[in-house]
């Protein structure tokens, strides 16, 4: 099967921390908080927005095959749900701080809600292949995140770390939908297998790039910014410099590939890293 092809699989030493951080808001964060780059800040605030629906979502999908998968698959599932969890409440949190700076995002809150009723209507393993496509994006985002930290410069420590700590566990469970995935499917051929799984991700990645680039311009014209400019502005700093799609480009890619799978880029030395230079990593419980 397409599963066992895969260069590499979860690692068995592989550890899945739900840390339950929640972060203190700095109340005189301007709106353009991203190192004052408005177009930085439209994106990360857009991509935000779409977080406690879309995390609930993974949620469902993932966790209603709990009970279907091995052990140590269904430990892993439990600890993705707490995890994901913890990033709806923080990202709710500083969607509220969106709002508060004057930002209306009643329209993209509505394209969110439209794309997941949606998706909803699908049967279950479908909506299971929506959100192992996306949690592929948050996997090679995040990678890019914890490998670049200067993506995240100029802006106040608690907004690094919240958008750091997210990173963090998106990697460590970014192969917990796909296997969940893989096991459903595990008697279905590994070529319909497959061509099921890429389908779905150019379906899926062509509907989230274009809704959050409209979210984000809609953003940009809250505060003036419009036409030309605001497209040209955001295209630089999506695919020009720093390039944050531009970047993940070839991770994208990779999930094509026959066999595939979010291990065969094993980048967890990423985490210690930045677990310790923003003190993100979980206190070890006295014995």
């Amino acid at each position: 099967m397409e599963h066992d092809m895969a260069r590499t699989a979860t690692p068995d030493d592989l550890e899945i921390t739900p840390r339950n951080r929640k972060f203190t808001d700095d109340p005189h964060r301007p709106r353009w908080w991203l190192g004052g780059d408005p177009y930085a800040s439209a994106w990360h605030n857009a991509l935000s927005i779409t977080f406690p629906a879309g995390e609930t979502f993974f949620i469902e999908s993932v966790r209603r095959f709990q009970k279907d998968v091995p052990p140590a698959l269904a430990a892993q599932i439990k600890d993705f749900v707490r995890q994901e969890a913890f990033h709806t409440r923080e990202h709710n949190s500083f969607n509220q701080r969106v709002i508060e700076a004057g930002y209306d995002v009643s329209t993209a809150l509505k394209r969110v809600e439209d794309s997941l009723a949606e998706a909803r209507e699908g049967h279950p393993v479908a909506q299971l292949s929506i959100t192992v496509s996306l949690e592929h994006f948050t996997a090679i985002f995040a990678h890019l995140a914890l490998k670049d930290l200067k993506l995240y410069a100029g802006t106040d420590r608690e907004s690094q770390r919240m958008w750091l700590w997210h990173a963090i566990e998106e990697i460590e469970h970014k192969s917990v939908a796909y296997d969940t995935y893989a096991h459903v499917m595990r008697d279905v051929s590994p070529l319909k297998r497959w061509g099921i799984r890429c389908a779905v991700f150019a379906r899926v990645s062509k509907d989230f790039m274009l809704k959050r680039w409209t979210d984000a311009l809609n953003l940009l014209a809250q505060d003036g910014i419009t036409g030309l400019r605001a497209r040209l502005g955001l295209a630089g700093y999506l695919w020009g410099r720093p390039g944050v799609v531009r970047r993940v480009a070839l991770p994208w890619l990779a999930y094509f590939q026959p066999g595939f799978h979010p291990w065969q880029v094993d980048d967890r030395n990423l985490i210690a890293d930045v677990e310790s230079l923003y003190d993100l990593a979980e206190p070890v419980a006295a014995e």
